[in-house]
């Protein structure tokens, strides 16, 4: 008897090799398979009469094959096969390139049902290469077709019939997870309806009701999860921390915090006097003031007895931390210590001895914090910087130097509130939403190459006035094929040099330098030893150079705006009027009006809002392990409402049962832990 859990090799047709395909796309079982969703559909259901049909299109075409089917030997050893079929209304040519078989399986005066890309022209038109099924035994023609990503060894037919077979094994299996009156409220369909017509859609209509279904059980799952993470959270106890009064910390700073970063350290503050552990998200604009968030609560920590653990993703980042921060704890009687992979051997023994025996009140570093060595006398607060650059398991780790740590999770790259709470999972977000006064507007022009000369006499003026320039290319160039339209870092840098700027001082630096070197490129470019800088994106986080005063983003169209954004953010840091300048001879309209949005805002928050209707997700996702189940179906670049409609269900529903511990919602919680349990396996 199947059940959900049953191996895919219990399907009719699945070898060993087939399996172990399927297994590349995450298929192993029955679950799996009806719920490796399409990506796309194509509507095979209308068939069209010969002489309406539009070049350039797929179509289906019912006809009858009017000639004796010919085949010809061509270059290359291959073969060629011709005939031609007719309707009431028309003749259709049919072209077969290495399929010698249908010389022999296309019979004159028979009808089929042809599918494929129509070619030719208006006089004589023609296919390529198309599906072909007899009247009456479709299976991939006369219906609405779904499309699944695929792998080497399983085609859409093999893939499809799979999923069939797997509906009608399971189709009493299927366990409808939403309570009934859940389910009533949002006039969504039966669990059956929606994956029968996920996979086969008897409609445009049934499949976008199927999909609405589908959608929102994801949402308002990953929703319950998140609460009952949040919830187990609550049990656990965290360092005891008692209230203080901040005046102490704010009267001894050099300026005023903005009220955005008075929220953040209040909401904090407030964690880490629950009783609990803070898991805390501070997110904020390029510039917005989060290090002030973190040096808030590692001195609020500090006065309670505790230790913390600050983490860099570069030691260029963690080396601007410690430039800080160390002065500023100097004000307190506080220590703060430098930890990273280049600390040489004597002061790291040094550190990690008064680490140990408590007399370092904040370590800033980069992973060198995660090393086995180092032991915390008392460590109570971990804060993680640009947290999207770590694993789940890198954060976790840093976790485990302490039972319990509070968790502070700074990003600078903002993103919409209900993605947040996706990307980071069961984290509370605060947002800092203005920028201390004084921090330049940066002026953001999007041309073309044919702007190139004055943009190049725009950047000897600024280095004439002392001033410093970021070029930013896409790729690095150095021994890789690099098409001629993308600026490659290596070779454009030695071209600048050579026949642009050669009384200037250029510098190069990329991902693949030795980070000492990097360290040393990016040290003499901010000791203003360089006049530019040519880098690929590795300067888009913490890269703090107040002379410069100008960005060029060299094939602007290969960036995401949020990304844009960020690397805008490297200027504008001083006292002169900041300039970005971003470069694409990309003429596509979807080009412009993405650029075109970056010269009209510098709110990060809008850019990403737009970044995320125009381009979708994954920007924000990438590769990042954000240690969530990850969505098959929803697609939050277009389903953001039924986003906010699941979300307020599901807290509807929570706020009844806050444990779904009632009977009806078992087969919820049930579903709810195998998803964060399979999920949690996957990133170990």
């Amino acid at each position: 008897m199947a059940d959900l859990k049953t191996d895919i090799r219990y399907i009719k047709g699945i070898g060993e090799q087939r399996a172990k395909a399927l297994n590349k796309l995450g298929i192993a079982t029955l679950r799996d398979l009806i719920s490796y969703y399409p990506r796309g559909y194509e509507d095979r259901t209308l068939s069209r009469p010969i002489k309406d049909l539009i070049l350039g299109e797929n179509a289906c075409v019912r006809a009858m094959v009017a000639t004796d089917p010919t085949a010809h030997r061509i270059g290359g050893g291959r073969t060629l096969v011709k005939c031609r079929a007719v309707d009431e209304g028309g003749s259709l040519d049919l072209v077969f390139f290495n399929q010698e078989y249908r010389k022999n399986s296309l019979h004159k005066g028979e009808t089929y049902i042809f599918y494929g890309k129509v070619e030719g022209n208006l006089l004589r038109r023609q296919m390529i290469n198309p599906l072909i099924e007899k009247e009456g035994q479709q299976q991939i023609t006369g219906r609405i077709m779904p499309l699944y990503p695929l792998t080497a060894g399983v085609s859409q037919l093999i893939l499809s019939r799979a999923v069939r077979q797997g509906l009608d094994a399971c189709r009493d299996l299927l366990e409808d997870v939403l309570p009934d009156r859940v389910r009533q409220q949002h006039a969504l369909c039966f669990v059956n309806y929606a994956y029968e017509n996920i996979h086969f859609p008897a409609s445009p209509e049934a499949l976008e009701i199927a999909r609405r279904r589908m959608v929102f059980q994801e949402l308002f799952e990953l929703t319950c999860g998140l609460h009952l993470l949040r919830s187990a959270r609550k049990d656990v106890p965290g360092p005891t921390c008692r209230r203080l009064d901040l005046s102490a910390f704010y009267e001894k700073l050099p300026f005023t915090l903005t009220n955005a970063q008075q929220r953040a350290i209040a909401d904090a503050v407030g964690d880490m006097c629950s009783g609990r552990p803070m898991n805390r998200l501070c997110q904020g604009d390029v510039g917005s003031g989060k290090t002030m968030v973190a040096a808030a609560c590692a001195w609020f920590a500090s006065q309670n007895g505790w230790q913390t653990a600050l983490m860099a993703p570069t030691e260029i980042l963690a080396r601007q931390h410690h430039q800080t921060l160390a002065p500023l704890f100097a004000r307190f009687g506080l220590s703060c210590a430098l930890l990273t992979g280049s600390t040489k051997a004597a002061e790291r023994r040094a550190i990690l001895s008064d680490l140990k025996c408590g007399a370092i009140d904040l370590c800033i570093g980069t992973h060198a914090l995660l090393t086995e060595d180092v032991a915390y006398a008392k460590l109570g607060l971990v804060i993680t910087d640009e947290q999207h650059r770590f694993g789940v398991n890198q954060r976790a780790a840093l976790g485990q130097k302490a039972e319990h740590p509070h968790m502070l999770v700074l990003s600078a790259t903002p993103i919409p509130r209900t993605l947040a709470l996706i990307i980071y999972g069961d984290l509370d977000v605060s947002i800092i939403n203005e920028l201390p006064p004084g921090r330049q507007k940066i002026d953001t022009f999007a041309v073309d190459e044919s702007y190139r000369q004055r943009i190049n006499a725009f950047i000897r003026k600024q280095v004439d006035e002392g001033r410093q320039v970021f070029i930013v290319c896409p790729l690095v160039g150095d021994g890789e094929e690099v098409p001629d339209e993308r600026k490659a870092v290596t070779a454009y840098a030695e071209k600048l040099q050579k026949e642009v700027f050669p009384d200037l001082r250029i510098a190069v630096l990329h991902g693949k330098m030795k980070p000492k070197d990097k360290e040393a490129v990016m040290a003499d470019f901010a000791a203003g030893q360089s006049d530019i800088l040519v880098s690929t994106t590795v300067i888009e986080v913490g890269v703090d150079v107040p002379n410069a005063n100008t960005m060029v983003v060299e094939n602007a169209e290969r960036f995401g705006l949020s990304q844009l954004h960020q690397l805008r953010g490297r200027v504008g840091r001083g006292s002169a009027k900041s300039y970005c300048i971003l470069m694409s001879d990309n003429q596509s309209e979807e080009t412009k009006q993405r650029l075109k949005v970056l010269t009209k805002t510098n709110d990060g928050f809008k850019i990403s809002e737009e970044d995320l209707r125009l381009r979708g997700p994954g920007d924000f996702f990438g590769s990042r392990q954000h240690g969530l189940p990850a969505m098959k179906i929803a697609d939050l670049s277009c389903d953001m409402r039924l986003l906010d409609e699941a979300q307020t269900a599901a807290k509807q529903l929570l706020a009844a049962d806050p444990a779904l511990a009632q009977a009806e919602h078992a087969p919820l919680r049930r579903r709810i832990d195998e998803l964060f349990e399979l999920n949690a396996e996957a990133m170990n």
